[in-house]
């Protein structure tokens, strides 16, 4: 294997890539969400409010997993380029976070959020891993 740092470079594209494919699906779960939601406004007044969280709940879910997606979408090129580490690692971070907003209890909410954990969890990683790669990026460039 070769020394001047292509295993890690592997790494850092694979943890943008990740990031980028986990926030286009927290951008289109988010969107989906709060366009059903308005779509189905006049049925969801009727439901309770005791066993359903609300029209709020629900399109504030919708766009909060909406924005988090933009963060994980930008994070992922920022990891492509090697530009900037913070932001890779927050888009990482953002790329697991839809898990831990509630998907319900049902067995494909749970599948779900696990599968996002996971994706996002392994970006996490990938980019961790490859911080030296953002240094030396910097130091070739004169920064």
């Amino acid at each position: 294997m070769d020394s001047n740092g292509s295993r890690g470079s592997g790494l850092l594209t694979a943890g943008g890539i990740l990031s980028i494919i986990g926030g286009a699906l927290e951008v289109i779960g988010g969107g989906t969400m709060v366009g059903l939601t308005i779509a189905n406004i006049e049925v969801l007044r009727l439901v309770p409010p005791s066993t359903y969280p609300g029209i709020i709940g629900s399109i504030s879910a919708g766009v909060s997993i909406f924005a988090l997606g933009i963060v994980a979408i930008i994070g992922g090129v920022s990891a492509k380029r090697r530009k900037i580490f913070g932001l890779s690692l927050a888009g990482a971070i953002c790329c697991a976070m839809p898990s831990s907003i509630s998907f319900g209890l049902s067995l494909v909410g749970v599948v779900w959020a696990t599968g996002w954990l996971i994706l996002g969890i392994l970006a996490i990683i990938f980019i961790s891993l490859s911080k030296r790669e953002f240094e030396a990026e910097r130091k070739g460039n004169g920064i």
